[in-house]
């Protein structure tokens, strides 16, 4: 019910522009064999000022700052379908929703949903803050992500989302004064658990949901509280298992011991599975990589990415209706 396999390369022109640092990404990008499906993601190089707007930059392959501005604004369209996407303190979130985004929107022959980029890898580095909780660089990782929400507005999108366990926790700063619709991740889980109408495993409790993540509080903070606002019960690991299953496998995964890694998620997800969970959220890059795809336990647990994707292109599609009747 959660789960779908991606398959892509990047080649032909299929999408709108995207904006942002490439350079990086494209060096980091895998082509999969499937010659049949082929997207290439092309960029626009521009610079931004506090308040999302463009700035003299220096030239880029003889193009002036004004023609940059110009060819930004107009080619990035105003489509009325537009996603305007925010990459987060994690480019690999980032590269693994297009993926989820392009694949799943192309898949029945239909053209690719238009979206436009707007990541700086650089906030990568802002994670050291988010873990040691330091105010001050929180505050500086919300301020730009907020310019690059105004930016991408101005930019033509129309609508946001912000394919982030992280961000997701300042969702309310990022999208303050935001006119256009601003998908949560939290709300995007949320609604489709609820849609699914899970029922209860212990008699007289309440649905019961499990959260795992590697960030114990601020990567959680924005299922917990969505989830339970649609009456679900939300289970975490205890101390114990955070401190000698959950990050020893993190541990394990990072210096290659593959096996060790997936036994010991494997036994984390045993550990919430056990006291009734219907499913497990897996709130983590990480997490999600390390068990393969066809390990049964990956049925009894969920990707935010994947209902935040579908949420996104249901809404592009239902925009873009709307857009041929008028």
């Amino acid at each position: 019910m959660f789960d779908g396999g991606l398959t892509m390369s990047f080649h032909k022109v299929n999408c709108p522009p995207v904006v942002g640092n490439l350079s990086k990404i494209r060096s980091q990008c895998r082509t999969r064999p499937n010659p049949c499906f082929a997207v290439q993601m092309s960029s626009t190089l521009v610079q931004t000022d506090e308040n999302g707007d463009f700035y003299e930059s220096k030239k880029i392959s003889g193009s002036s700052s004004t023609e940059l501005k110009s060819q930004a604004q107009n080619s990035l369209l105003s489509q009325a379908n537009t996603v305007g996407i925010i990459g987060g303190v994690s480019v690999l979130s980032t590269l693994i929703f297009l993926e989820k985004l392009v694949w799943w929107s192309s898949r029945n022959g239909e053209e690719c949903v238009p979206f436009v980029v707007c990541s700086e890898p650089a906030l990568d580095g802002g994670r050291r803050s988010v873990h040691s909780s330091e105010v001050n660089g929180e505050h500086i990782i919300i301020q730009n992500l907020r310019q690059k929400r105004i930016f991408l507005e101005k930019s033509g999108a129309r609508c946001i989302v912000m394919p982030c366990h992280i961000s997701n926790a300042w969702h309310d700063e990022i999208s303050e004064s935001c006119s256009l619709p601003f998908f949560h991740i939290g709300d995007c889980v949320a609604r489709e658990l609820k849609e699914a109408k899970l029922k209860p495993l212990d008699a007289g409790s309440s649905v019961r949901i499990g959260v795992l993540s590697t960030c114990e509080t601020i990567a959680v903070a924005p299922y917990q509280q969505k989830l339970q606002n649609q009456g679900f019960e939300v289970v975490l690991p205890d101390k114990e298992t955070m401190e000698h299953i959950l990050m020893p496998a993190v541990e394990s995964w990072n210096q290659r011991d593959i096996e060790g890694a997936r036994n010991l998620l494997r036994i984390a997800i045993q550990v919430l599975l056990i006291r009734a969970v219907n499913i497990v959220i897996l709130a983590s890059d990480v997490l999600q990589n390390i068990l393969p795809r066809e390990d049964p336990l990956l049925k009894k647990c969920m990707d935010p990415m994947d209902a935040l994707a579908r949420t996104t292109i249901k809404w592009a599609k239902s925009a873009k209706k709307v857009r041929r009747k008028t």
